[in-house]
């Protein structure tokens, strides 16, 4: 019998009359990998937080090597042997490699730090744990790949035994994610234990040996990995069948976005956007793909009028739109899901109804009053289609989920009927579910003649969805396929710089 190194037993986690935890058995054995996945709200994040001290259950234990701990805090956790790399880097940008890595133990006496010792540290920890970086990069420069790296070397700089990965491969490219799963296995081997939080099935199933499934605050299975498959994994994530995307072939119309020859000057010469030029015509999605940092947010921070190009012509719906402000710019036609919900798409302190009511609330007032009885029918109605957990519409958006906070900010856009949309991200932080169905919605505006830019670090989605695809490198693009053609290796390849 395996001896378990980590073992959660019936943790219950309850806020009020939540329970966002129910009674969650989880068991981890020395190297091993073991995935939890499973929908917004299913609980994954907080029993993560309880065992990293963030949190306290309700009721329930945690034994490591069969000793009962309890963590008041990530420190706590820390020295307990447990280090956890969140989907947002947690880095200094402006600091080099190796001071990211030692800090808060940093090498040297008295308050001098040891630079050469530091360095020499980290060369250690590459070589032990066959890693690569470079110690004296500085982070700032250093791309989305190495940076992930710099996260693990830095909690095994700790001591840590168990590694969570908070969704690892969000921001990396193809190649960087297959390093990132390489070295998870290679880890693994060496006696390191990871528990790998995804909703990517095929990265799950490619490097976990055990994967645990929860839904509604409760386990719905755990299963080895010779013995599923992404279907069944599904199908216990969100208790039905998926169904198959259907894209129909629709011959494109009139051009809805021209991007033309759109510069932004950047320092040192080199442009953050290098005479970028595109369209995109009624009835089809034009994917952009690219690492992120190559001129995509600034792209599309132009397009809708939240910044301005230096030289270059935009026109939306036929009609120039070069220079206008982002108010204008939509009442010509532009529907924009943000790729930031919170800087972008929302008012934290803004309640359910409010945040989508906005941009909808010159067509929803009669004689300058809203009509707060069709705005009510309006959201509830969206609410109940995307599956939104909230209390209710009043409930302000900074106590939703960043899940359902962007199908809320989704479903309000689609909604907006107008011929062109933005798609930033669309997916970003939703569960498999919730992702079926704004894909559906979608395809759905598309064969209603609606032109669609989207944008995506999810490479599955760009080439799921798109009929064209565009690759951006350092403020170009760099490649345009189409949909037949367009293979992960091919614009994986493209993305990395290579021709």
């Amino acid at each position: 019998m395996t001896v378990m190194l980590l073992q959660m037993d019936s943790i219950t986690k309850k806020y009020g009359e939540f329970s966002a935890n129910r009674s969650i058995d989880f068991s981890l054995a020395a190297g091993e990998v073991h995935a939890i996945v499973g929908e917004n709200g299913a609980g994954k994040t907080t029993l993560m937080r309880i065992l990293y001290g963030m949190e306290q259950p309700t009721s329930g234990t945690i034994r490591i090597n069969g000793k009962e701990v309890s963590f008041a805090s990530p420190l706590d956790a820390i020295r307990g042997g447990i280090g956890m790399v969140h989907q947002h880097f947690m880095l200094f940008p402006s600091f080099t490699i190796a001071e990211n890595i030692v800090i808060g133990n940093e090498p040297g006496t008295g308050a001098a730090f040891n630079r050469r010792e530091a360095i020499k540290t980290v060369e250690g920890l590459c070589a032990q744990y066959g890693m690569k970086v470079d110690p004296n990069a500085v982070v700032s420069s250093s791309a989305p790949g190495v940076q992930q790296r710099v996260e693990i070397l830095k909690v095994l700089y700790q001591g840590a035994e168990i590694i969570i990965l908070d969704e690892p491969t969000g921001v990396l490219t193809p190649i960087e994610v297959q390093e990132l799963l390489q070295a998870i296995k290679q880890l693994s081997k060496q006696g390191k234990s990871f528990i790998l939080i995804s909703h990517k099935l095929s990265e799950v199933l490619d490097v976990a040996d055990r994967i645990t499934v929860l839904r509604d605050g409760a386990v719905t299975g755990v299963v080895n990995k010779q013995e599923t498959d992404a279907h069944q994994l599904s199908r216990l994530m969100v208790g039905r069948e998926l169904a198959e995307l259907d894209r129909v072939p629709i011959t494109p119309g009139e051009k809805v976005l021209e991007v033309s020859d759109v510069t932004i000057n950047g320092t040192k010469g080199k442009p953050v956007l290098d005479a970028v030029s595109l369209d995109v015509r009624a009835g089809e999605i034009v994917g952009i793909a690219g690492i992120s940092g190559n001129g995509q947010s600034e792209l599309l921070q132009v397009i809708s009028g939240l910044a301005q190009a230096d030289s270059g012509r935009l026109a939306v719906a036929g009609k120039d739109v070069t220079g206008m402000s982002t108010k204008e710019i939509r009442e010509q036609g532009l529907a924009h899901i943000p790729e930031d919900r919170y800087v972008w798409g929302a008012n934290r302190t803004a309640t359910v109804m409010d945040t989508g009511l906005m941009g909808h609330q010159r067509r929803l007032q009669q004689n300058g009053f809203l009509k707060l009885k069709d705005i009510r029918k309006v959201v509830s109605g969206w609410v109940q289609k995307f599956s939104i957990k909230t209390g209710s519409l009043e409930t302000s958006t900074q106590y939703l989920s960043g899940g359902n906070l962007q199908k809320l900010i989704v479903a309000r856009e689609l909604e907006q009927g107008t011929p062109f949309l933005i798609a930033a991200e669309p997916t970003r932080g939703v569960d498999i579910g919730a992702m079926e169905t704004i894909h559906g919605e979608l395809l759905k505006r598309r064969e209603s003649g609606t032109g669609i830019l989207l944008v995506s670090s999810e490479l599955t989605e760009i080439l799921k969805l798109s009929d064209r695809v565009l690759v951006m490198y350092e403020g170009r693009i760099v490649g345009e396929l189409p949909a037949k053609e367009a293979t992960e290796e091919r614009v994986g390849l493209l993305m990395a710089g290579g021709a």
